[in-house]
């Protein structure tokens, strides 16, 4: 009973929460800013567009590579939060953030920033999403201790490293509208 009281609790609290955040919902046909964006300002100011981009792909992600001189930015991938994470950034797309509640999306963001003939700036965003592909559930051991013939004593303990990346993603395409709203904030600093 406390169980089901508590999913009531977070699922009252995501639709609030959910309500509270309509202004930040995109619909695939309203989004109308063009990738890459062009910043209008002098070639002086590269150092300063170069740092707002890292700006705002910090509220996003964690930068794994960046290269003033030729206008790379790479980053880390990281877990897509689904809707029990509301206060973590994420695509705008409500499905999206759903199918993330209830699968393993992760999202790397590449950006590059090249020098326009007239003496502005091209920002180009590109995030990739991938979906994990398990072999079966992990820690799915609800039924299993029932069926098991033989009871055994010695345990077997999984020692998970961050650093190690066993599980295989299965590439999901371009997440168009992440790579949209981190295209207006970037233009919208400028």
């Amino acid at each position: 009973m406390r169980r089901l009281r508590g999913m009531i609790y977070l699922a009252a609290l995501t639709v609030v929460l959910g309500l509270t955040q309509t202004a930040s919902a995109v619909d695939p046909e309203e989004v109308c800013i063009e990738n890459p964006v062009y910043i209008a300002l002098g070639p002086d100011s590269y150092g300063m567009v170069f740092e707002k981009v890292i700006d705002v792909l910090n509220e996003y992600f964690e930068i794994a590579y960046s290269n003033r001189y030729d206008g790379r930015i790479e980053t880390f991938p990281r877990i897509a939060p689904g809707y029990e994470q509301p206060w973590k950034p994420s695509t705008p797309s409500w499905y999206e953030r759903l199918l993330a509640t209830f699968q393993t999306i992760r999202h790397r963001a590449f950006v590059l920033i090249q020098l326009a003939d007239d003496g502005g700036f091209f920002v180009q965003v590109i995030v990739y999403k991938e979906l994990e592909d398990l072999p079966r559930p992990l820690r799915s051991t609800a039924g299993a201790a029932i069926f098991r013939g033989s009871s055994t004593v010695d345990r077997q303990y999984e020692v998970i490293d961050p650093t190690v990346f066993e599980r295989a993603w299965i590439p999901m395409g371009r997440d168009h509208l992440l790579e949209h709203a981190i295209a207006q904030k970037i233009k919208n600093c400028l």
